[in-house]
């Protein structure tokens, strides 16, 4: 039986397990890669989240992706190569223990000049920077947690329309400067 979906208040221990698992990745396969960023909800300060810390990890192409999965199987994250049927542009990887909140982390490790990068990118950073949109996001979370249970890809396709439309605008920002 799947978990029902939990979206806690922001924590600020975020970023120093973020920092702490970034050196940890940077250790092991840190000539593999190109850039590093911590990304989703726990990536914004205020904005209540799954306590789980959303890691990106840039490489030049995804056959470089290929070389680290040992490695990253060395330090407890487990790759799901099954994922790539639905984003293959993405290699995803896990660690932890999924009850235990602020003790797992996924890793989403794409090709720095993807669009997956910029999207997600874009979509921290306009957060960052528009406290009043973090928290109708936070808002729209919770209220989808407790619509969906357990049923995370109801959850995940729900908050679509509102992600969706926060990088559209930020893109539009962007173009203007």
């Amino acid at each position: 039986m799947k978990k029902s979906i939990v979206v806690v208040d922001y924590d600020a221990r975020w970023p120093a397990l973020y920092e702490q698992e970034k050196a940890q990745i940077l250790k092991i396969i840190g000539s593999r890669i190109v850039a590093i960023e911590h990304v989703g909800s726990t990536a914004v300060p205020g904005l209540g989240a799954k306590p789980i810390v959303d890691i990106i990890v840039g490489v030049c192409s995804l056959p470089d992706a290929e070389e680290c999965i040992e490695p990253l199987k060395n330090i407890g994250y487990k790759y799901v190569a099954e994922y790539e049927a639905s984003i293959p542009e993405r290699r995803f990887f896990h660690r932890g223990p999924s009850d235990i909140p602020n003790q797992h982390f996924h890793l989403h490790m794409v090709e720095r000049t993807s669009n997956f990068w910029k999207r997600h990118i874009l979509f921290r950073d306009y957060l960052r920077t528009h406290p009043e949109v973090a928290q109708q996001y936070c808002r729209l979370k919770k209220e989808l947690a407790a619509k969906h249970g357990a049923d995370r890809d109801a959850y995940t396709e729900a908050k679509t329309s509102f992600i969706e439309s926060v990088v559209s605008h930020a893109c539009g920002r962007v173009e203007q400067l």
